[in-house]
């Protein structure tokens, strides 16, 4: 059993491995990439740089840092996380790995597919959430909008609930083969998203045609820490995870840091965040009972 298990391997979650391995514990890093980082081509503002670096290098020096700890970093995919008796997550490689704490630290919630209209319905048959909002769309023609292991893990909850379910790859290219066989996939770009009269979803348009829909989650992409915190009903402020001054959320044992929190969006800011947050998770576990512990 991992004393932490932490889910994103960003500034904020090797941040916080960093200290929580320095105080003894044995953290796991899960990520599948450098999230927004990697995508920052110039970085100037951090401090300690002589010269400007790339998001990449930068990423590179911190895996670098962690590993040299003999801290695990696993290159996989979170696709669910339960509490029991601690806490048990599940990998998109089939991997269940039990824990004492988590902390989220994935970055902030994915966004609706560029360019479309689905915030419009955001809350009128547009979900990000399957195990939050499928109960309520039970036996109703219903959609997932993603091409990898987040939409699979999506449709594997939704297709319990109804016998007409769609796949939307949105013209991405799929990246996993774990869809199943029988299932209708579309994956034509989407032009938009359509409502009825009342101003309530009704169904997907694209250029091949349009395909009626009473419910249409989104699942491009991986998950993120907002979607994990919704699941397990974290207080939420908007898109960001309520924390409290030691970083942990409503639900014991479970912490999260970074973007996912708010405030600036700045690699100092989550660097401080992880480092906080790996010193409380530090101390829950020191006092941990025993009985827990084993």
């Amino acid at each position: 059993m991992k004393d932490c298990i932490i889910i994103g391997k960003g500034p904020a979650g090797l941040s916080a491995a960093l200290y929580i391995r320095r105080a003894g514990f044995t953290p796991l890093v899960i990520g599948r990439d450098s999230g927004a980082l990697g995508q920052s081509h110039r970085i100037e503002n951090y401090f300690g740089l002589e010269t400007p670096i790339s998001g990449d290098e930068l990423f590179r020096r911190g895996l670098v840092q962690v590993e040299r700890l003999g801290i695990e970093v696993l290159s996989d995919e979170v696709v669910s996380i339960r509490e029991t008796n601690g806490f048990r997550v599940c990998t998109a490689s089939g991997r269940i790995i039990r824990t004492h704490s988590v902390l989220l630290a994935t970055g902030k919630r994915r966004r609706t597919p560029a360019g479309l209209n689905a915030d419009q319905y955001l809350g009128r048959g547009v979900s990000q959430c399957a195990q939050c909002d499928g109960f309520l769309m039970r036996n109703r023609p219903l959609a997932v909008i993603g091409s990898g292991d987040h939409a699979v893990s999506e449709l594997s909850h939704l297709r319990t609930l109804t016998n007409d379910l769609k796949l939307f790859t949105n013209g991405a290219t799929m990246t996993t083969d774990r869809f199943p066989k029988d299932l209708p996939i579309i994956q034509d770009p989407i032009s938009a998203f359509y409502g009825d009269e009342d101003g309530a979803l009704a169904g997907i348009r694209t250029e091949n045609g349009d395909y009626p829909v009473d419910g249409a989650f989104l699942a491009e992409g991986i998950a993120s820490a907002s979607d994990f915190a919704a699941r397990m009903g974290v207080i939420m402020d908007g898109d960001d995870i309520k924390v409290d001054r030691n970083y942990q959320t409503n639900v014991t044992g479970l912490f999260a840091a970074g973007d996912c929190i708010g405030g600036v969006l700045q690699i100092a800011k989550a660097v401080s965040d992880g480092a906080i947050a790996g010193l409380s998770i530090s101390e829950y576990l020191r006092n941990l009972p025993k009985a827990e512990k084993e």
